[in-house]
């Protein structure tokens, strides 16, 4: 989303706290490598260049909030947007690392030239649409140079990863009479391919750059306005100020933080930078590790991605294909989301036990009162999403209101109002920040494409069935296992969309509710953030602390252990789908507190389990007996079924055995003193 960068400085003067101690200039430049790992190496131009750049970025941004507001038809938004998005992709990333800091004749060239083939598309009207399946030469000939424009700036701002995966869709469109069964299909020539990724609104211009234009580089605009009003730091500090005192106190302020931050941010990897710079250096005074403090920052950073009332860009794709409104999103997103943040307050207040973490003090000019009564309007900014949303406005107008009431509040104080320059830079960096995902998107709609015109979907979801014997559990293992894989090589967003088309009928065909199926795949593209080898959080929180970067993933992994099991509930358990704060067959709203409190229950339990603490520290035998239970309270109809299998006999109520297990661990535990350990 809008990009972020960690905040010192005069930033910090803003909410009256001061920094606590310094994280090194190269631990910092580290840090922000693994950012633009993520986000992409942009250009830091100034002179002509940079005014340039950054008037397009303006424009760029104001035509999308004018969009918001009036009507403009699909066609033309859709064109207009990837034509802007093409253009600065040129400007601001350069072709390699040797070109960076400055615009090359090349860029330019390159970047009208994706201008002018918009333009002939969008001059050519219906008569242009009208040749989508018999495109006349000059329309080949523009459309194979806009697929190879368009996968150089994808190649640019994502990495080369994503532009293979779109070449070799295209050559699986082109040469399916000579794949083996049952990857075989009749195959499409050049003329047809170009027609349908490039004239169609199926394909390059389908779902994803409509989601893109309407929605995420809206979003984007808001975080930047957010950003720049001092949002981000203001978040940290209270976070920090509401913590202040107690022993735990920079744990439970990255939690919080991280939540906090998912409006301004929407990126983990910046999250994980901006609240690591910060937080860490008390986090080591208190007594965490390194790698325990960079898997907590980690897992922090992930939080923001998976959070209302922004979530990651992905989140908005599930809303465009399953035509419901992205409010209905934001309230299925919502309990996993406590849960998520409530199993890593426990293992954060584990931790803590485990190292014996102290209180640790630091400068705050202003008390808690005075800093809500100065900046508390920024969680005001924070709430207009959902308000509008609530109130009936649309997605698009709801964020238009919600910039707009971003923007008015700024100027409550001097130091946080957004003008003259503030909103210049707000306005760029909203168009800026969108980048990363519109050409993501773009070019995942080469993949989509290609997937509806083969029928490759409907193939590999009988192929994942076959491979799974028609089970809904191996179904879904294969399902998690194909998102992670793909979640390594391309970004969150792309992953979904991937997975969407080819992977989820396959989970629905065996009666998973729709909506079920697209958050789980959500939930496992996200996962790719704090998995190996492309790890970028945990990297990133490794850079930051000193720490092993590979054990901080593996610490990160069991900090996220929420988001890998929750997932599994709402596809493998009938009453699962409550947790989407949907109401089972056969239920009532009752069936969704009855199974969120088992969950959490339960994930409290794997909580104790992993991090090997529950009242003191726990021997082997009380790590297996909290681990089991905790699957028998999360996964109660899934072991259900495995144990009567095995025994040949009915077997209800796993739950209570799982829960008198936990108990019964707890109160043997109680027996015996908790004496903190070393870290």
């Amino acid at each position: 989303m809008a990009e972020a960068r960690p905040l010192t400085g005069e930033a910090a003067a803003e909410t009256g706290l001061k920094e606590p101690a310094e994280v090194s200039t190269e631990a910092l430049r580290k840090a922000e490598s693994y950012i633009e790992a993520e986000e992409g190496a942009t250009n830091r131009l100034d002179g002509w260049g940079g005014r340039i750049a950054m008037t397009i970025a303006v424009l760029m941004s104001l035509f999308h909030l004018y969009a918001a507001y009036s009507i403009v038809p699909t066609q033309e938004l859709r064109y207009t947007h990837v034509g802007f998005v093409l253009l600065l992709s040129f400007l601001l990333f350069p072709a390699a690392a040797r070109f960076r800091n400055a615009i090359k004749w090349w860029d330019v060239v390159i970047g009208l030239m994706a201008v002018g083939i918009i333009g002939y598309a969008l001059m050519g009207g219906e008569d242009f649409t009208d040749r989508a399946t018999g495109p006349d030469r000059l329309d080949v000939v523009l459309g194979l140079v806009f697929i190879v424009i368009l996968l150089e700036a994808t190649r640019r701002t994502t990495g080369l990863i994503m532009p293979v995966v779109a070449v070799c869709f295209i050559a699986y469109a082109m040469l399916g009479p000579y794949l083996p069964a049952p990857w075989t299909h009749r195959g499409y020539d050049i003329y047809r391919l170009v027609g349908h990724l490039f004239i169609t609104l199926e394909g390059i211009f389908g779902v994803a750059v409509d989601v893109s234009a309407t929605l995420i580089v809206l979003f984007t605009i808001y975080g930047a306005f957010l950003a720049q009003s001092g949002a981000g730091k203001f978040f940290i500090d209270f976070s920090l100020a509401m913590m202040r005192g107690k022993p735990n106190a920079p744990g439970r302020t990255v939690v919080l933080s991280s939540f906090l931050l998912g409006g301004p941010s929407g990126s983990g990897v910046a999250t994980t930078v901006m609240i690591g710079t910060v937080a860490y250096p008390m986090m080591k005074k208190a007594g965490f590790s390194a790698t325990a403090a960079g898997g907590l920052l980690a897992a922090g950073g992930l939080g923001a991605i998976l959070s209302p009332p922004v979530l990651g860009a992905a989140a908005f794709l599930i809303a465009e294909f399953l035509k419901i409104s992205y409010l209905d999103v934001i309230w299925m997103a919502t309990i996993p989301t406590v849960l998520y943040y409530l199993s890593l307050l426990i293992m954060v207040e584990f931790d803590a036990k485990r190292f014996g973490a102290k209180a640790v003090e630091y400068d705050q000019e202003l008390p808690l009162s005075v800093m809500l009564r100065r900046y508390g309007f920024h969680f005001l900014s924070l709430l207009a999403v959902v308000g509008f949303m609530v109130w009936g406005f649309s997605p698009q107008l709801s964020v238009f209101y919600a910039v707009a009431v971003t923007f008015a509040l700024s100027f409550l104080r001097p130091e946080t109002s957004l003008f003259p320059r503030k909103l210049g830079r707000a306005l760029a960096d909203g168009s800026v920040g969108v980048l990363n995902a519109a050409t993501t998107c773009a070019s995942a709609g080469i993949v989509v494409g290609v997937v509806t015109l083969t029928g490759l979907g409907l193939k590999f979801s009988s192929i994942v069935i076959a491979y799974a014997g028609g089970s809904l559990l191996l179904t879904a293992i294969y399902t998690a296992l194909i998102v992670w894989v793909i979640g390594l090589a391309v970004p969150v967003t792309a992953s979904y969309i991937i997975c969407a088309v080819i992977a989820a009928p396959a989970l629905i065909q065996l009666g998973v509710p729709d909506y079920a199926a697209h958050m789980f795949i959500f939930y496992y593209a996200v996962l790719s953030e704090v998995s190996p080898p492309t790890a970028l959080s945990p990297f990133a929180a490794a850079a930051i602390t000193g720490g092993d970067p590979y054990k901080t993933t593996l610490q990160s992994w069991k900090y996220t252990l929420p988001a890998f099991l929750v997932p599994f509930v709402f596809v493998l358990d009938p009453d699962g789908v409550g947790l989407l704060l949907k109401i089972p067959k056969d239920g009532s709203s009752v069936s969704i507190v009855w199974i969120t409190l088992k969950t959490t229950l339960g994930l409290v339990a794997l909580a104790a389990a992993a991090q090997g603490w529950a009242l003191r520290r726990t021997t082997t035998a009380e790590r297996w007996l909290l681990g089991l239970a905790g699957l028998l309270l999360v996964f109660p109809s899934l072991l259900e079924a495995l144990a009567e299998r095995v025994s040949g006999r009915n077997i209800d109520y796993t739950w209570a055995i799982g829960l008198a297990l936990g108990a019964g661990v707890l109160a043997w535990q109680r027996m015996r003193p908790t004496v903190p350990i070393a870290a």
